[in-house]
């Protein structure tokens, strides 16, 4: 991951950009750049992933007599066919990031380009000339993009924390802030920060901010329909999308691996990417967690009703991985804690949050990018609970029954 950052408008001293861009360090550890002219500021701070060389931002391109400057924080999955479409309209590349691919897609389609890409995204373009701010968010919200309007100016960023960081903006909890972290949390209302005056973009939303004004407009929705395809029929395009999505994340200029807890969703995705590997002569790294004395103390449950490390040793030794264990201590996990909560800038799924963060330090000693399974239960109805007709028969979300 990357974080983008920016001002408009703002008066911003050198210790104000510093002090930002050393929030953003976090997500971003392989470098920074600072834009600065007529009032606007954009601020990026890097994880290289592809072209280590090339994709230096804010990145500055000149077209059709204006000069755009992009900070970009995400990851297209259909870079090359994009190149191929801009070669065809006369764009000469000179890397091959994807950062190039997403200014080159804006400056030739402007907002429309938000249609071509697959991929996570949370990006800004400044037209210097026209002095116009573009904003954009994938789809599904991978990508996070907060701002505050003031009255005289405009400021956002990747993470609330770095917001915070602007002199003027204080933490505040009004009402409905406090009641969403009681009540809601870790989740949040659409469009909201939490703390007092920060909003967020929301998924599926692009902007645009100039003299003063910011307007909204929501590029895609989801839409729902008749499910008319046979068993056989969905099978297929199940298995295509889902293979089709892994193979297009494992492009990577930096070494990759995925996460295996034996569970269906990361048991699929390590025999996609193991297979895949293997036919390019490499072996894939694994890895996965678990607590010092689990073996010891684990008891059944309903929600879990048996440990992993079976069907984690049965996975590996049927694709033939670099297996890696992370044994997390009880000190350990208590020292994530407070990391944990800062890395959300809220109160966040305690145990899982904390756990992830501490498996996270161990794996990037190794790897830069790890594949994870995530919400595959959600969408195929893998909890328990979905298949329990006591719980599904009561008022209410069956995940908040107990």
């Amino acid at each position: 991951m990357c974080a983008i950052a920016g001002m408009l408008a703002l008066p911003v001293q050198p210790e104000i950009t510093q002090r930002m861009l050393h929030s953003m360090a976090r997500r971003g550890p392989d470098g920074s750049g600072v834009y600065q002219a007529d009032g606007c500021t954009l601020l990026h701070t890097r994880l290289a992933i592809i072209d280590p060389a090339g994709g230096d931002q804010p990145m500055s391109l000149d077209w059709a007599g204006e000069r755009y400057i992009l900070v970009y924080n995400g990851e297209l999955y259909n870079t090359e066919e994009i190149r191929q479409q801009l070669k065809a309209q006369g764009h000469i590349f000179a890397g091959h990031s994807d950062t190039e691919v997403v200014l080159r897609a804006y400056v030739q389609w402007k907002e429309e380009c938000l249609d071509r890409l697959n991929g996570i995204f949370a990006f800004a373009v400044w037209h210097c000339r026209e002095r116009k701010l573009f904003l954009a968010r994938d789809r599904m919200g991978v990508k996070p993009l907060f701002y505050k309007c003031h009255s005289y100016g405009f400021l956002f960023a990747s993470e609330i924390k770095t917001i915070l960081r602007y002199p003027t903006v204080s933490p505040e909890l009004d009402r409905e802030g406090a009641a969403q972290i009681l009540l809601l949390g870790p989740g949040r209302c659409p469009g909201s920060g939490v703390f007092r005056g920060i909003e967020e973009l929301e998924p599926g939303q692009c902007a645009v901010y100039q003299q003063g004004r910011l307007a909204k407009k929501r590029y895609w929705y989801l839409k729902d329909g008749e499910h008319t395809d046979s068993f056989e029929e969905t099978a297929q395009k199940v298995r295509y999308l889902v293979e089709d999505s892994i193979r297009r994340q494992m492009v990577s200029d930096v070494p990759i691996g995925t996460f295996l807890s034996g569970g269906l969703d990361s048991s699929l995705i390590t025999a996609v990417c193991a297979r895949e590997m293997g036919t390019r002569g490499q072996m894939l790294k694994t890895f996965s967690l678990d607590y010092e004395n689990n073996d010891r103390y684990f008891t059944p449950s309903k929600f879990q009703p048996n440990s992993d490390p079976y069907y984690i040793r049965a996975m590996c030794q049927r694709e033939a991985t670099d297996h890696r264990w992370c044994i997390l201590t009880p000190q350990e996990l208590l020292e994530a804690m407070e990391a944990a909560t800062f890395a959300r800038d809220l109160p966040g799924m305690a145990d899982v949050d904390f756990s992830l963060l501490a498996f996270c330090a161990q794996i990037r000693e190794c790897v830069t990018v790890a594949l994870s399974g995530e919400c595959a239960d959600e969408i195929v109805g893998g909890y328990p609970w979905y298949r329990d007709p006591q719980i599904r028969s009561r008022e209410g979300f069956p995940w908040a029954q107990n």
